[in-house]
Parts: structure tokens; sequence; C-alpha cells
């Protein structure tokens, strides 16, 4: 028998300036039976002083486990999982800010005997910067709106950071899977291995939480996407190329992200990102949102083709 009805697992690496979006919201539950468990992966920046304060508020039933070292994502998302003594363990990323009856709506997706994954999709909050004017917000509520689409059978796609499912089927299935040391897909992959075993995956509107996220501008999102498509190759590998759509894109706009991805670097796509932001705000609006797709999409594709480059542990 579990102490609690619920486990947030909140997972940082210099999230001191961030952490108080989740917590500071998880003091103003509607649901009082529950723990938080804070996992910091090796503090760089004073985020065990920030969590020790609300451990001394006294208003939660909050832990934290600190890491000498960066251990990476998933070995942190294992260790609070773990560490719960709660019947459904919730994930809750540290630049996500849940609203009053966040872990009571998760908590009524899930009764004994049911195995079922429950996803909150991120509402990005974004400042007022040439990227999210001409992309970023077009592209978030782009996304959310196939999200909330989804057939059945694709929802595992969208398992991210906000996140719930029962201790048992996270046991049955291990955990997460520590190969992925990349940036990303070690949320794709526990969705997709939770439908393979039969679970039920859902996507609850109500769940739809404020998400204070990093990618502001079209270098870091580029950057970003170089990682996340590196880590795919992790995916594929395991599950096989038929698991995913085909990556290589066709037509005349596949040749342009192509031909683009042939030279798409770290340091390549910081510098193209920079310079389309300081021009995006002086071109008309189609056309920048293009050239931020362009410089996006090809660093992702040269992420798949050319992993090498992209090999940052998070």
């Amino acid at each position: 028998m579990s102490t609690y009805k619920a486990a947030v697992i909140i997972p940082t690496r210099g999230g001191a300036s961030k952490l108080h979006y989740p917590l500071e919201a998880l003091e103003k539950q509607t649901e009082k039976d529950f723990q938080v468990i804070v996992v910091i992966d090796g503090d760089i920046d004073g985020s065990t002083a920030v969590v020790q304060e609300y451990i001394d508020r006294g208003t939660l039933n909050l832990s934290m486990t600190v890491f000498e070292h960066n251990q990476g994502r998933v070995a942190a998302l294992n260790a609070g999982h773990r560490a719960a003594d709660a019947s459904v363990l919730i994930r809750c990323d540290d630049d996500l800010q849940p609203a009053n009856q966040y872990v009571a709506q998760h908590l009524t997706h899930h009764s004994p005997g049911r195995e079922t994954g429950v996803i909150g999709i991120y509402k990005n909050i974004l400042p007022d910067t040439p990227y999210a004017r001409a992309y970023g917000r077009y592209r978030d509520e782009k996304f959310r709106q196939e999200a909330h689409a989804a057939s059945p059978d694709q929802r595992w796609k969208y398992w991210a950071g906000n996140v719930s499912m029962s201790r048992q089927l996270f046991e049955k299935l291990g955990g997460y899977d520590d190969r992925y040391r990349l940036y990303g897909w070690e949320d794709v992959d526990m969705g997709y291995r939770i439908d393979r075993a039969g679970g039920t995956i859902v996507i609850d509107p109500e769940l739809a939480t404020p998400h204070y996220l990093a990618a502001t501008t079209t270098a870091t999102r580029a950057r970003r996407a170089l990682y996340s498509g590196a880590a795919r190759t992790i995916f594929t590998d395991k599950h096989g190329l038929s698991s995913l759509p085909q990556a290589r894109p066709t037509g005349l706009w596949g040749l342009a992200l192509r031909t683009l991805a042939i030279v798409s670097t770290e340091s390549s796509v910081k510098y193209l990102g920079n310079v389309v932001d300081a021009l995006a705000d002086q071109l008309p609006r189609p056309i920048a949102e293009k050239l931020i797709s362009l410089i996006v999409e090809s660093a992702s594709y040269a992420g798949i083709t050319y992993p090498h480059r992209a090999q940052r542990n998070f």
C-alpha cells in the first residue's frame, strides 16, 4: 500500500530560476494527498537552496535528490519515479506552471486494473521575440491542435514532460531507457512502449499547462532540433525504421532541407538563426516563417543523417 495517492516528480538541471513555477503552483493544489520529489541533476546554479526554501515552508510533502554530477535527464527521471511512495506517478518538468486542479485531474484517469498513460499538452509561454512573432506562436497553436486531434494509436508521440502513469505500469516497463543521453526522445520512447504494451493513452485538454520554454530564438530552437534529430536515431535503432514515418523529406522543399542539412552544425545553425531573427521583423511574415522553418527542419534532418554532429548529453 502506497503512502500517497500521487507523486509529482520534477527533474531539473540549471532550474533555479524556474522551479518557483511548479513548486508555488503545487502549494495551491485542491488535492492534498500527494508528495513532490525534485531530482537535481548536478547543482550548477543553487537549485538545492531554492528547493530547501520550499521544504522549510512545510506546505508540501517535498523532498529532493541531488546528484553530485550530471547523470542525464533519464537518470533523474528514474531516480524520482523509483523514490516515489505513491500509486500514480506524475512527471512535471521544472518550467511548467500547473493549475490548482492539476494533481486531482491527473488522478481522475487512473483506477485499479487499468493501464493508462495521461498527457497534458504544453501551452508555451513565449516572450515577444521575432522568433515568437514569425514562427513560435503559430507553430505552438498548430502543434496543440494536432495533438488533440490525434487518433488513439498516435497519441504516444506526444508523451513529454506533463504526463502520468501508475507505479505498476512504470515498473512493468522498467522505467525510462537510459540509452537516451542526447536531447529528447526518452519521453516519446516511453509513450511508444506504453502503447505497445496495450496501455490506453489519454490526452486531456483540462491538463494543458503553461510552459515557460527555453527555446525562444531561432538559434536555440534549431540547436535543439539538431540534438533531437540525433536522439531520434536511438529510437529507430531500438524499435525499427518502421516505427516512425520516413525521415527523408521530398519535393523542392525537401531538396532545400537536405541541401542545408549538409552544412548544418551547432555553430552554423546558431549563426543562421541569429541572422534570421535579426531580419524577421523586416520581412513579410510568411517569408520569415518559411526561413525559420527551413533552418529548424534542416537542423533536425542533419541530426538524423549526421548524428555525430550533436552528441551533447542531457
